[in-house]
This record gives C-alpha cells, structure tokens and sequence, in this order.
C-alpha cells in the first residue's frame, strides 16, 4: 500500500480539526486560505507543497485558544514528525513560521514570502464575510452580551481591524483584497447600511 499523499494526509489528519473551531474557523475557512494561497502563490517561485501545508495547519492553534492560537500552530507544525515525509527540517521551519506569521495583528511583517502568502489568504476580505464572522465569533465568545452589545462590538472591532488606521496589512499586490478593503470600509463608514447588514446577519444566526 503506497503512502498518502501530502494532500491526502492534510485532508483526513489535519483539515477535520477545523471542525472544532468556531463557526468562523470551520472546514470552509481552511478551504478558501488552502485555495487562495495557491492562487495567490502562482505569482512566486515557490513550493507549492510548503504553500498547502502551511494553510492546512495555520489556525490549527485554535485548539488552544485564539490570543496565541498562531504561535501554537508553529509549535504543532515543529512537533509533528509526518511532515518529515515530505520536507526537510528547514521547510517545516519555514511553514511553521509562515504559521505563525500570518495573524493580522502580528507585531512584525512576515518573514518569508510563505509568511506574506498565508496572511494574504487569511484575510478573506468579502464585507458580508467579514461582518458575518464578527458576529458568528462575538456570539460564541460573549454569549451573555444582547443584540446592542454585539453591535457595539461589531463596530469597535471592524474599526480597530479594517478601517483606516487599522492595524490589517496587505502584503501580496497580486491580490484583490486592496479593492475589498475599499468596499468594507465604504459600508463601515455608512453607519445606517452597517446597521442594516448587522440586523439581518444577527437574525439568521440567532434563530
């Protein structure tokens, strides 16, 4: 019987740890960086494999918790030796910092083009998208908190994070993510639209 591949090994070992996750960060969210990242590495010469396994790990953390969540995903890249099958100690050292690189609001730029890849295809910046996991992540985290006390919380963060001055960094050009941005904080700024996009994301995920 031949070995799995690394894609088949991602898929059945690492990518159904997602299912734990919040609504925020389940299958379909692992997926779309998976997807993106690839897209987005066809630009650069790059291996493709260090790219996929990078994606498929990068918020495997969360099953700690989700201030340190990026650090831990480079701990648990470093420690699991069945990715000796495909790389070398220096390539899983690569995508264990790529893992931990890609957090919005690291201290510091990613230190490989793996770093910039995965943190640009974390960002899955579609306005609705973002709103929704605001409030997907504001529910499951503050369940004591009314509608009014996820709205305040919607706004702050959605400031803090994506509006002018934010602390989210673009890092690949070849990305769309630069005209997404736009879009969101256009909504951001239309405090009466927000509201709106907000009451009907909450209903649907109250009900």
């Amino acid at each position: 019987m031949s070995s799995p591949t690394l894609l088949e090994f991602l898929e059945t070992e690492i990518v159904p740890r997602y299912d734990a996750f919040d609504k925020a960060h389940q299958r379909d969210h692992v997926h779309y960086v998976i997807g993106e990242s690839q897209k987005l590495a066809s630009h650069y010469d790059v291996d493709l494999d260090m790219v996929l396994a990078a994606a498929a790990y990068h918020d495997t953390g969360l099953c700690e918790d989700r201030k340190t969540h990026h650090l831990v995903s480079g701990r648990i890249i470093r420690s699991d030796e069945r990715l000796q099958s495909w790389f070398t100690p220096e390539q899983v050292e690569t995508i264990a910092q790529a893992a931990e690189d890609h957090r919005a609001s690291s201290d510091h730029e990613p230190r490989s083009v793996y770093g910039r890849l995965i943190a640009e295809a974390d960002r899955q910046i579609d306005p609705v998208t973002i709103i929704r996991r605001t409030i997907q992540y504001g529910l499951s985290h503050y369940p004591e908190r009314d509608m009014e006390g996820h709205w305040e919380r919607t706004l702050e963060h959605l400031h803090e994070k994506y509006d002018f001055g934010g602390y989210l960094k673009l890092w690949i050009p070849e990305s769309s993510n630069a005209e997404r941005l736009a879009e969101l904080r256009a909504i951001i700024a239309d405090k009466p639209r927000l509201r709106s996009i907000f009451e009907e994301i909450f209903a649907q995920e109250t009900k």
